[in-house]
C-alpha cells in the first residue's frame, strides 16, 4: 500500500460515482426507488471485485481480485472509519442551535415516536438473538445490534464501526449491517410509497403532488438549506479549506472527549471492577457532539453565521458518498452468505416492525396528521434519514402538517443518542461486556418509557379510543 495507491482508490471512487449518476439516470426503476448514485456506484464496484467478478476466474489468476487489487481494496475497507468522523462532525455544523423549549414544541411526539421506534429495534433484534439466532446459529450475541445500526443508522453509520466489530470478534457483523442497510433504502421506498397511497384511499392523507416523486435531489441530498449569504469570503484562504479546518477541529474535540473518558475508565472505573467499554467506542459520535460544541461556542462569540451550512453539506455529502462507495466495493458477500439464516431473519423482524410503528404507533402517538409525520420517522426508521425525508415530500409537498419542520427539529435530540448516535456506538460494547440480556432489559425499559410518555403526553391514544 502505497501514496499511489491511496490517490488511485479515490479516483476510481470519484470514477465510480460518475458511472452511477450516468446509470441512474439511464434506468427509470433506479430513479423510481431513490437509490443514490453511491449507492449505485458501490453496486457496480462490488460486481467488479473479487466476490463477484473475481468468481469466474482462477484463484491463482491476476483477475481473481476483479478489476481491484488488493492495496486498493484494503484502502476501501478502512475509509469508512475515518470518513464517517467527517459526516458526524459537520451534522451540526452551520445549523441554529435552538433552545429546548422551542425544539420540544416543534417536534414532541415525533420526538417520542421515533425513540420508541429506535429502541425497539434494539428489543427485537436482541430478543431474537437471545432465544433463535444464538440458539440455532451459535453467533456472536452482537448480532442483535444489527437492526438499529443497518436500518436507523444507515450505511455510514454501518460502515463506520467496522473497526469495532472487528476488535469484537464479529467482523461479519459490518458486512451484515451493510446489506441490512441496502435493504432498508429499498423497502423503505417501496414500503413507503405503498403506504402513501394506502392512506390516501382510507382519506389520512391529501392526493399528493406528484412531481413531488420526481425530486431526484432528494435522493441525492438529505438538507437543501439556502445558502448563508455571511459565510467566509477571503481572498487568501478559500471558504472550503477553512470549512474543512472547522470539521478537524470538531473532530479534534470529539478524539479529545474520547481521551478523557478512556483515561477517565482506565483510571476509575476498571480498578473497581468496571469492563472496558470506551476503548471500543469508535471516534464518529463524539466527533458529532465536538460539532456540537463547535457550533454551540460560534454562536455565543458571534461567529456562527460565518459558517456556510450548504457548504458543510457539501463536505458531509462528499465524504459520505466516496465512505458508501468505499465499504459497498469492500463488503464481503461471503461474510452474508455464511450468515444468511440471521440476515434474512432479522431484516424480515426489522421490516414489520418498522411497518408496526407506522400502522399502529403512529397513529396512537401523534395527536393531529399522523399520517406525514409517522411516514417520516418510518423512512429514518427503516432506512436513514433521506428516506423519511423523501417520504414526507411525497406524503405533504405543501409542508401544510409541519412535518418537515418538526422532523428536523427531532434529529437535535434523537441523533446524538440513536441512529449513529452515543448508543449506537456504545451498543456493541455494552453487549459484548455485559451480554445481551441486560441490554435487552434497559432498551426495553427505555422503549417503554418513550412509548408511554407519548401516549400520556400527546393524546393520540384517547383521540382513536374515542372513534
Amino acid at each position: 500500500m502505497s501514496i499511489q495507491d491511496f490517490f488511485i482508490s479515490l479516483l476510481l471512487i470519484a470514477g465510480l460515482i460518475l458511472l452511477g449518476k450516468w446509470i441512474r439516470r439511464r434506468i427509470g426503476i433506479l430513479r423510481k426507488l431513490f437509490l443514490p448514485s453511491s449507492i449505485v456506484a458501490g453496486c457496480i464496484a462490488l460486481l467488479l471485485g473479487p466476490h463477484v467478478l473475481g468468481r469466474f476466474f482462477d484463484p491463482a489468476s491476476d483477475w481473481s481480485q476483479g478489476l481491484w487489487s488488493e492495496p486498493i481494496l484494503d484502502i476501501w475497507s478502512s475509509l469508512p472509519g475515518g470518513l464517517i468522523s467527517v459526516v458526524f462532525a459537520a451534522l451540526f455544523l452551520g445549523k441554529p442551535l435552538p433552545g429546548m423549549r422551542k425544539i420540544w414544541a416543534k417536534a414532541g411526539p415525533m420526538v417520542a415516536h421515533g425513540q420508541a421506534l429506535a429502541w425497539g429495534q434494539y428489543v427485537v433484534g436482541i430478543s431474537l438473538a437471545i432465544f433463535v439466532i444464538i440458539p440455532i446459529w451459535n453467533t456472536s450475541p452482537l448480532v442483535g445490534a444489527l437492526i438499529e445500526i443497518g436500518f436507523e443508522g444507515g450505511h455510514g453509520t454501518a460502515a463506520g464501526l467496522g473497526d469495532t466489530f472487528r476488535e469484537l470478534g464479529f467482523a461479519d457483523g459490518a458486512d451484515m449491517a451493510l446489506g441490512l442497510a441496502t435493504i432498508g433504502v429499498v423497502a423503505g421506498v417501496i414500503l413507503g410509497t405503498v403506504a402513501i397511497n394506502w392512506a390516501v384511499i382510507r382519506g389520512h392523507l391529501d392526493p399528493p403532488d406528484r412531481s413531488a416523486l420526481e425530486d431526484e435531489a432528494l435522493a441525492e441530498h438529505e438538507n437543501r438549506e439556502e445558502p448563508v449569504r455571511n459565510s467566509i469570503s477571503d481572498q487568501a484562504i478559500e471558504p472550503l479549506s477553512i470549512h474543512l479546518g472547522l470539521v478537524a477541529v470538531a473532530i479534534g474535540l470529539g478524539w479529545l472527549i474520547l481521551q478523557a473518558l478512556v483515561h477517565i475508565e482506565s483510571a476509575l472505573l476498571i480498578p473497581l471492577g468496571w469492563p472496558e467499554l470506551f476503548s471500543h467506542v469508535p471516534l464518529f459520535p463524539l466527533a458529532m457532539i465536538g460539532g456540537v460544541i463547535l457550533q454551540s461556542l460560534s454562536g455565543r462569540l458571534g461567529y456562527s453565521k460565518l459558517i456556510d451550512r450548504t457548504l458543510m453539506n457539501r463536505i458531509s455529502g462528499s465524504a459520505l458518498d466516496i465512505l458508501i462507495v468505499a465499504a459497498l466495493g469492500a463488503l464481503s458477500l461471503a461474510a452474508i452468505g455464511d450468515n444468511m439464516g440471521p440476515f434474512l431473519l432479522l431484516a424480515l423482524a426489522g421490516i414489520v416492525w418498522n411497518l408496526l410503528g407506522f400502522f399502529v404507533l403512529a397513529r396512537l402517538m401523534f395527536p393531529k396528521d399522523w399520517a406525514p409525520n409517522g411516514l417520516a420517522n418510518f423512512g429514518q426508521g427503516i432506512g436513514m434519514t433521506v428516506v423519511g425525508l423523501l417520504l414526507v415530500r411525497m406524503s405533504d409537498p405543501q409542508n401544510r402538517s409541519g412535518a418537515m419542520e418538526a422532523f428536523g427539529y427531532k434529529q437535535l435530540l434523537f441523533e446524538p443518542v440513536v441512529g449513529g448516535g452515543l448508543f449506537t456506538a456504545a451498543s456493541l460494547p455494552l453487549i459484548y461486556q455485559f451480554g445481551p440480556l441486560p441490554v435487552l432489559i434497559g432498551t426495553t425499559l427505555v422503549m417503554l418509557a418513550w412509548l408511554l410518555f407519548g401516549l400520556w403526553k400527546f393524546g393520540g391514544f384517547q383521540k382513536v379510543v374515542g372513534r
